[in-house]
């Protein structure tokens, strides 16, 4: 079986061979440092990566770039670094699609980022990446909201909620809570990347990656362990308050502190709305042992009950 070492030092047809060991967050450094993937995770990456080369050169199937295009792109989605180098090097080269160096040091920038050693090499010939998300990175088909189990619509999202449900347990964080989080943050959308420097399917500050060790925060399995983590701290913290801990996701415990409650700013209410409304639990079980709980709960509650 080959190491991801030997699999980055392949190339096969001027791109990386698709090695089967390869997993949901394929790169070098990132292998080195994160958890190893589900096994599920990665064969359905091997499977989507597979069918997207066969597109690409032909093999077995008619030749089919656009369709190479937008299964690389459902990979590079859930975060296969594999997957985003490859349809950076369709765009910067031409590959069945209009050459476009911007796009291509978009998906090479991702890649780069997991330690991805061809699409770091790559990124000094392409120039700078674009600003604008490609849609196919951007626009997910929601969940559809009138069935109470939040369904998932595609593979990309299937992959992610069976990933949520294999670790939230982990966390005694409830799969609903945390899909609610990841959907009002991301989308699912592994690659997300906000104004305000918030990374990844739960939208991590890199302060809160540094605080639950998340080395890399684009690696969809170690960015939700680290948004497990905070979830979980924040249960004990605010003792399982749904409400103050969705406030406290998005503006921080310090300001629910600060303002006895959820604060006054729009963006933060309308958040809670949304997650209470996906959530449909005011409360949820907490450990005790994680955490002190906030010095403010009792005016918090006394301010509830006014």
């Amino acid at each position: 079986m080959r190491s991801v070492w030997q699999c980055l030092s392949l190339l096969h047809r001027g791109i990386l061979v698709h090695c089967g060991l390869l997993s949901l967050f394929v790169s070098a450094a990132a292998a080195a440092a994160a958890d190893v993937p589900s096994e599920a995770a990665a064969e359905r990456l091997l499977a989507l990566r597979k069918e997207a080369q066969a597109h690409e050169h032909g093999e077995g199937v008619p030749r089919d770039y656009a369709r190479a295009v937008k299964l690389y792109c459902d990979g590079a989605r859930m975060g296969d670094s594999e997957a985003q180098f490859s349809l950076g090097w369709m765009y910067a080269n031409g590959r069945g699609v209009d050459r476009n160096d911007a796009l291509a040091a978009y998906f090479f920038s991702l890649a780069a980022k997991q330690g991805h050693l061809q699409s770091q090499k790559m990124q000094r010939f392409v120039g700078d990446p674009t600003s604008d998300v490609p849609d196919c990175m951007r626009l997910l088909p929601p969940f559809d909201e009138g069935t109470d189990d939040m369904l998932p619509r595609n593979e990309a999202q299937k992959m992610i909620v069976g990933l949520v449900h294999q670790l939230a347990p982990e966390y005694g964080v409830s799969p609903r809570l945390a899909l609610a989080v990841i959907r009002t943050e991301s989308n699912f959308n592994a690659g997300a990347l906000s104004s305000k420097n918030a990374q990844g399917l739960m939208q991590l500050i890199p302060d809160t990656s540094a605080r639950f060790n998340v080395k890399n925060p684009f690696n969809p399995e170690q960015n939700l362990r680290g948004g497990l983590a905070y979830l979980r701290w924040l249960l004990a913290y605010f003792e399982g308050d749904v409400s103050l801990v969705a406030a406290a996701y998005n503006a921080g415990e310090g300001a629910v502190n600060r303002y006895r409650g959820v604060p006054p700013y729009a963006e933060t209410r309308g958040y809670v709305q949304r997650i209470i409304s996906l959530f449909k639990r005011d409360d949820h079980p907490y450990d005790a042992r994680i955490t002190t709980p906030s010095p403010e709960l009792p005016r918090i509650r006394l301010s509830k009950g006014a």
